[in-house]
């Protein structure tokens, strides 16, 4: 198995990010990573090229780390209260997961670019109660976000209805048979 190291000119989820020196296959060096521009040989002239990319990456990493903290605040800030259906033994029939808590934020907060993982949930939420969920913004940024879940208020079952006499009503109509 043939291996180059080639130096990442882009951030590559998969692999590093840009300014990394990284072992990959010759074949996916030369058929993918060089012609897309995505990665450089490792010479003395692309070894000069590193401050310059390490320069890039400090910038971009400090961007997205500003953005991510500003996101967390106005999510620390946030309060979203959910209302569950609950039974007469207050049960409830459904729950909250971690993709209606995502779809709340980001309505709430008009976002587009929340990553879909954010909400960090162990398992659904199925109590009534005050919650806190953490939101992982970025993997230095954490945010908590406050949750109300409620039941709705049920209004008490009416007796049955009664005539003016007191006599109940039947529930169908009863007809005379011949």
């Amino acid at each position: 198995m043939a291996h180059t190291e080639i130096i990442l000119t882009t951030n590559i989820p998969s692999l590093g990010a840009e300014a990394d020196i990284v072992k990959v296959r010759r074949g996916y060096a030369r058929n993918f990573l060089l012609p897309q521009g995505k990665g450089l040989e490792v010479t003395k002239s692309s070894l000069r090229q590193i401050n310059h990319l390490k320069a890039k990456r400090a910038e971009r990493e400090g961007r997205e780390v500003n953005a991510a903290e500003e996101l967390a605040s106005k999510i620390n800030k946030l309060k979203i209260s959910f209302t569950l259906e609950t039974g007469e033994t207050g049960k409830a029939f459904g729950s909250v997961t971690a993709k209606d808590i995502h779809d709340r934020i980001a309505s709430e907060l008009k976002l587009e670019e929340l990553p879909k993982h954010a909400v960090v949930l162990d398992k659904a939420i199925k109590e009534t109660g005050d919650h806190e969920v953490s939101v992982k913004l970025h993997p230095d940024v954490t945010a908590t976000l406050h949750l109300k879940v409620t039941a709705p208020v049920v209004a008490a079952p009416k007796a049955e209805e009664a005539d003016e006499d007191g006599e109940r009503k039947p529930r169908r109509r009863v007809t005379a048979k011949s």
